[in-house]
């Protein structure tokens, strides 16, 4: 039930995308000697927010793929969980254009001559096209199923990839290419690359034996630059793996974008400092930033999930460090001024932890709930002040 659900909210999604936002353009190539056809989604946001960037990613197959991806991006970026992107799907099946696209040469693996035409009018072309037209940042995702989720390894086996990140769904590797990427993950030093690879219940034994030496080949290999994740959809069928491919790919590729979930604070934050748990807060949205062209502020729910290490250890000390990077984001908020005001509370410098509260205090819309409750800060501190204060019982 939840998938039908999920289908349908992307059907929905994909219908409102296509009356507003997403055309037809006929791309003259001259790599290809021929007019090629592309959709191109652009998000709504993009002809309200000249400051704003985008993520670029190339969808093949896009009679088949493009609209299961774009509906599945405006989900996830309606909910926060992955940044809006501009989607660009290229046309290969209406005369079977795929099978002369990314053919490749048996003895070697390497794409042959209509191949390497088909690979430099995305890498040259459509890069140089959308990179002089579009607000685009530096991270670009490509999609492929099958035949042409095979061509997408050639942007990742050459000396720089083209790629940040990789959509391989059900791919029918060519003999070589395993150990070709096997070969390069190995060596990627400083961009994180993202690769998806999943398979489904209808892959013959000749198409899922190098699906799974590939999975092998890649698990075993120690790099964190290469970040990689494997689906096996072993009761879905070959085109209903399409769908959950996508949306497991998304989820783990943008997983840096979204709010800082359960298993990430345990992974990464919870044994931090509090200088260091601030650290990779800012970190993590600096990066955000700069891949993804995102300058969204800190989430007040990414400030919450560090609060207990400020508050915890080191006996408060870095209080007033967090309190004023959450002043410098929300001003109008008086969640900054109380923590800045129990570091002072802490230091017993009552006069000065009295103005912070009561600058928090005001900041309170009237009739706030949480406003007593508020206030009881300032009483509390006034009482130490005057040493009339005691401490409550459990």
């Amino acid at each position: 039930m939840k998938k039908i659900i999920l289908l349908l909210v992307c059907c929905f999604l994909v219908q409102q995308a296509n009356s507003q936002n997403i055309k037809l353009k006929n791309f003259d190539s001259e790599e290809l000697g021929i007019e090629r056809t592309l959709k191109i989604y652009i998000p709504p946001s993009y002809y309200t927010d000249s400051t704003k960037f985008y993520p670029l990613t190339i969808v093949l197959d896009a009679e088949y793929l493009f609209d299961v991806y774009v509906g599945n991006a405006i989900l996830f970026a309606n909910k926060d969980e992955a940044p809006e992107q501009i989607i660009v799907g290229i046309n290969q099946n209406k005369y079977d254009e795929r099978y002369q696209d990314c053919s490749y040469l048996k003895e070697n693996s390497f794409p042959t001559q209509d191949g390497e035409q088909f690979y430099r009018f995305i890498r040259a072309e459509l890069f140089d096209y959308f990179e002089g037209n579009y607000r685009v940042s530096p991270f670009k995702t490509i999609v492929g199923n099958t035949l042409t989720a095979n061509f997408t390894n050639y942007f990742l086996i050459e000396n720089y990839p083209g790629f940040n990140a990789y959509i391989n769904i059900s791919p029918y590797y060519a003999m070589d290419i395993p150990m070709m990427i096997q070969d390069k993950v190995k060596q990627i030093e400083n961009e994180n690359i993202y690769y998806y690879l999943s398979t489904n219940k209808q892959n013959s034994l000749k198409r899922q034996g190098p699906i799974t030496s590939t999975n092998s080949l890649l698990t075993a290999i120690d790099n964190e630059k290469f970040k990689y994740k494997f689906d096996s959809f072993e009761s879905s069928s070959k085109t209903a793996a399409i769908g959950q491919s996508i949306s497991s790919a998304l989820s783990f590729i943008f997983n840096i974008y979204s709010a800082i979930s359960k298993e990430e604070f345990d992974n990464n934050i919870k044994d931090l400092s509090p200088s260091d748990a601030i650290e990779y807060l800012e970190n993590k949205y600096v990066e955000i930033e700069y891949l993804f062209g995102s300058n969204i502020k800190i989430r007040e729910k990414d400030i919450f999930a560090i609060e207990s290490i400020i508050m915890d250890k080191e006996n408060g000390d870095y209080l007033k460090n967090f309190g004023e990077m959450i002043n410098k984001l929300y001003n109008e908020s008086p969640i900054g001024d109380y923590y800045i005001g129990r570091y002072y509370e802490t230091g017993q410098k009552y006069k000065k932890a009295l103005n912070y509260y009561k600058s928090g205090y005001m900041k309170l819309p009237e009739g706030d709930p949480n406003a007593d409750a508020y206030y009881e800060n300032v009483e509390r501190v006034l009482a130490k002040r005057d040493g009339i204060y005691t401490e409550p019982k459990n």
